[in-house]
């Protein structure tokens, strides 16, 4: 997928979004500087280990929520 799809694919997205709380959360991350090792660096030992087993737990279909699911909770 090209840049430009991408980029229009999440504004699609964003757009759907009714959601002020959500949508503040999203422009609040997408906000932060392009230095994730700042970002991670900052994080303790514990809460770098909760993000690996949360990246392990989503490689297993089982443990995701659906998009469909996600828009009607939000």
């Amino acid at each position: 997928m090209s840049t430009l799809e991408l980029k229009s694919d999440l504004y699609k997205i964003l757009d759907k979004i009714d959601n002020e709380e959500l949508l503040r959360t999203i422009y609040d991350f997408l906000k932060q500087p392009d230095d994730s090792k700042s970002f991670w660096s900052s994080l303790t030992e514990a809460q770098r280990q909760e993000v690996y087993l949360s990246y392990q737990e989503s490689e297993n279909d089982a443990n995701l929520i659906s998009w469909d699911d996600l828009k009607k909770k939000y």
